[in-house]
């Protein structure tokens, strides 16, 4: 039996700069007062709230943007909440705590920030390395119980060894860089073409498989986002067949698997047992597939408790002093663009998807988020001819995979209450769909 076709949703509409902001599960307050200088009113929740508590918070609020870490689920009841709502915005790469097929129904757009954090992320991946590699983990529990065991069984070097990046994107890239600083040699894997060209003409290897990068990498580290360039999810990437690779290579390789990307990307069921037939000499993660909020740590399970050459931390990869600001001013300039402009960056529906330019002072931005059936843009030019404005400068940009696209376009006068309805109705009518335009914004750049 089919599942229901969701109900229509009304279509949301604003006329000018949005003003009331949700923070929740503490970004840095450099955030807070960012937006509070661009005019807008924060409201900041401690840590992670329950969803029955941010549905509440929300509807009582009714906020036009959201900005969460990656903790707390945005599902259809939270889009819902507030039908103010025109924006999530990420302050963290991962986008899986928001389903994103809702938020589409409902026009709410998805930001992130995929750049503040490589660093921090990328220092760690080469202290891990090291630190594995010299076995600096088992040596501190062992001087922990007074037990004194100098020797150098299973203790490596890393110059001349070979990483394995899964993903050469930002994060990726910067591994590879600190990584061939120390003298190391750099395989990698990346399914999209732009990467595989960047690490090429790095001179990186470029392998055809994630097999393959096992089969040539003493280490090997992940740096996926959710799903790859086809919308296809990494979940289960890694699995016991897939660290039987690391066979082929010499009894003297370290053969150390690095995960600071998604919890999902390996069942911890396979890596257990890839490191007890000794396919794997250790591991370290920062990522689960299921992790706590910060109100319910007690009940959490480390699922690879007991198996002491995993080794685990929670989440730490961009808990830095010096991340979690650039973060907070990255997330700010973003809504900035946004809010003047109606300029997008980092939009989550296609990676890294961006509309950039600004308008001049004065004139009237018109901003729509739509279905990407066939007529709808013409719905919009029509509506725009039909009001007598001339279009002085537009952008437009299509989400395929999720049946929308985004819309601006630069006028030279406003559009009245009356003709932003007739430009719904006329979308409406020619694609026969009551929720052709998702949400319209009308405002003067400044």
């Amino acid at each position: 039996m089919n599942d229901p076709k969701p109900a229509p949703t009304a279509t949301r509409r604003w006329n000018g700069r949005f003003n009331k902001a949700l923070v929740i599960e503490n970004p840095s307050e450099v955030l807070d007062r960012e937006l509070i200088s661009q005019g807008f009113e924060v409201q900041r929740l401690k840590d992670a709230p329950s969803n029955d508590e941010l549905v509440r918070i929300l509807k009582e609020g009714q906020h036009h943007l959201l900005f969460k870490r990656s903790a707390v689920e945005v599902d259809e009841r939270v889009l819902a909440a507030s039908t103010n709502l025109a924006a999530v915005m990420l302050c963290c790469i991962g986008d899986d705590s928001v389903d994103k097929q809702a938020a589409a129904r409902h026009g709410v757009l998805v930001m992130n920030d995929p750049v503040s954090n490589g660093r921090s992320v990328a220092e760690l991946v080469i202290g891990e390395i090291i630190s594995l590699s010299r076995r600096v983990f088992d040596s501190v529990i062992e001087m922990n119980e007074s037990v004194w065991r100098k020797n150098s069984t299973a203790r490596y070097e890393i110059l001349g060894k070979t990483i394995g990046i899964i993903g050469l994107g930002n994060i990726g890239r910067q591994v590879a860089q600190l990584s061939r600083a120390l003298g190391m040699d750099v395989v990698f894997y990346d399914s999209a073409p732009i990467p595989r060209e960047v690490g090429l003409a790095m001179g990186y290897r470029a392998c055809d498989s994630v097999r393959d990068v096992f089969a040539q990498a003493d280490f090997v580290t992940v740096h996926v986002s959710a799903s790859d360039i086809h919308g296809a999810s990494n979940r289960d990437l890694f699995n016991y067949e897939t660290f039987k690779h690391w066979a082929s290579r010499p009894t003297s390789s370290p053969r150390i698997f690095i995960n600071l990307a998604r919890g999902f990307v390996v069942a911890p069921d396979d890596l257990r047992r890839a490191i007890q037939d000794g396919f794997v000499s250790y591991a370290m993660t920062d990522v689960f597939p299921d992790e706590p909020r910060a109100s319910d740590t007690k009940a959490w399970v480390n699922p690879y408790q007991g198996e002491p050459r995993v080794f685990a931390t929670p989440h730490i990869g961009a808990a830095t002093l010096e991340a979690q600001p650039r973060i907070g001013r990255y997330m700010a300039r973003t809504t900035e663009l946004f809010n003047r402009y109606g300029m997008i960056r980092d939009c989550v529906f296609r990676p890294r998807a961006k509309i950039e330019f600004e308008a001049p002072e004065g004139q009237h931005i018109l901003a729509v988020v739509h279905t990407d059936k066939r007529g709808t843009k013409k719905a919009v030019d029509d509506a725009i001819y039909e009001a007598g404005a001339s279009n002085v400068r537009s952008a437009h940009v299509d989400f395929p995979e999720h049946h929308i696209a985004y819309d601006v376009s630069v006028l030279d006068r406003p559009l009245s209450e009356h003709q932003t309805e007739a430009l719904v109705q006329m979308a409406q009518r020619i694609t026969g769909d009551a929720d052709a335009i998702r949400w319209l914004r009308t405002f003067a750049a400044e």
